[in-house]
């Protein structure tokens, strides 16, 4: 697991640098956020704060008035080390047991966010150093007129910490933070694709959601939807038929490591809920929530498609009441249309705080490489997915409305002699 600090002076960026690779899936800890964990009121740490500054740095209600700290320290060298001394190591040990977790998981990738690495010299417990820097006259108008700082509590606490020009020569990586957001995600992102290198994470595609001739509007042969497959470079595929499983269990049976057995069942409600890594055919009609149930207790992924979809997803009707209890949401599907209906489920997700994936719903050959995730290579196996699309990110192109008249035809086709099928 590459550990990872990132680091940076006061309205640097550090923190919107964190926000946007947890957004891509990294595990991202804040040495903020523990340090308020560890004097929450009644906690030891708390006492020894107060026993140590007395009654003034804390609020009315008991618990720290960090305002008051704030001013105190930043303006007495001996107090701020007395207060790091208290802190630190309560901090250190609650992010050793985070880091530890983390492993435990399977993570190749962890990021600790912690503001002072170099004054408190704990570079030498992580693999990689990360700063995040911009110049000092940029900081010091952000914490004015963002942050709302005095410019004398503003100079205070830019000259407490180490000058940024001694950690950048520190660092290892320094990610300039002197232009707009926009520039900031770029290179933020390039960083990320460099420390997924050093971890030796290899990205791949796939894509969730895909028919074969066993559904009753869809001719396309599961071996060509393979072989067309490998040729766009994707991984591994998800077959998910309506209200079938038995090509699905076939090929996966015929390619362990490329295939994901799925049916996409229509609920008692009418509408679509996906199960993927499934061993038995759940009925049509089987109501919503007895499917997602039957899903888990098969060992299977509850996946919730197109769920803003007119018709086949209820318009969004169950979105709010299944949308908890799925573990995946499809936040883009190529068929639907109109395609904004894809933003209503990404924000769907990111509300419930839900994996995100993707499916072409590919009905024909030619829809194949429609929509994508890309995520890390991993084991086929349910958990061992779910963990990776922690990590995924999910894409895609909306497909010309007349692949809908295919499906038509397919319908059509099914119901006349020598129907697809077998031999």
């Amino acid at each position: 697991m590459l550990n990872v600090g990132l680091t940076g002076n006061a309205a640097s960026g550090k923190s919107a640098v964190a926000a946007l690779w947890a957004e891509r899936g990294v595990p991202v800890v804040s040495a903020d956020v523990l340090a308020r964990e560890v004097v929450a009121p009644g906690t030891p740490g708390l006492a020894e704060v107060a026993e140590a500054f007395g009654a003034s740095v804390l609020s009315e209600d008991g618990s720290l008035d960090r305002a008051a700290v704030r001013s105190l320290v930043f303006s007495d060298d001996e107090a701020r080390r007395r207060l790091e001394r208290i802190l630190h190591p309560r901090i250190q040990e609650r992010r050793l047991v985070w880091l530890r977790d983390r492993k435990a998981e399977g993570h190749h990738l962890v990021v600790s966010e912690i503001p002072l690495l170099f004054e408190a010299d704990l570079q030498g417990g992580v693999d990689v150093t990360v700063l995040v820097d911009a110049p000092d006259e940029e900081r010091l108008r952000r914490l004015v007129e963002e942050r709302g700082l005095s410019d004398q509590d503003a100079h205070a606490m830019m000259a407490a910490q180490m000058d940024s020009r001694t950690k950048r020569r520190m660092a290892d990586i320094v990610l300039d933070n002197g232009g707009s957001r926009a520039q900031l995600a770029e290179r933020a992102l390039a960083v990320l694709e460099d420390l997924r290198i050093r971890a030796g994470v290899t990205f791949v595609r796939m894509d969730f959601h895909m028919h074969t001739w066993r559904s009753f509007d869809c001719l396309a042969d599961p071996e060509v939807m393979l072989r067309r497959a490998r040729s766009l470079g994707y991984r591994r595929i998800a077959l998910t038929d309506h209200n079938r499983l038995d090509v699905a269990l076939a090929m996966a049976e015929r390619y362990p490591d490329e295939i994901i057995p799925g049916e996409e069942v229509k609920t008692g409600e009418g509408v679509d809920v996906i199960g993927l890594y499934l061993t038995e055919t759940i009925p049509k009609g089987t109501p919503g929530l007895e499917t997602i149930e039957r899903i888990k207790d098969q060992g299977g992924i509850a996946y919730l498609p197109h769920p803003y979809a007119k018709g086949k997803g209820g318009g969004g009707r169950w979105a709010e009441e299944w949308g908890p209890l799925v573990d995946v949401i499809e936040v883009f599907n190529a068929r639907l249309h109109p395609a904004g209906l894809n933003d209503k489920a990404e924000a769907l997700a990111r509300r419930l705080g839900k994996l995100r994936s993707a499916g072409s719903d590919s009905h024909t050959v030619g829809e194949l490489g429609g929509a994508w995730v890309e995520l890390p290579d991993h084991p086929n196996a349910p958990a061992a997915l779910l963990l990776a699309l922690a990590s995924g990110t999910p894409g895609g192109r909306t497909a010309p409305n007349w692949v809908h008249l295919l499906s038509t035809w397919a319908k059509v086709r099914h119901h006349l002699p020598r129907a697809p099928g077998p031999g």
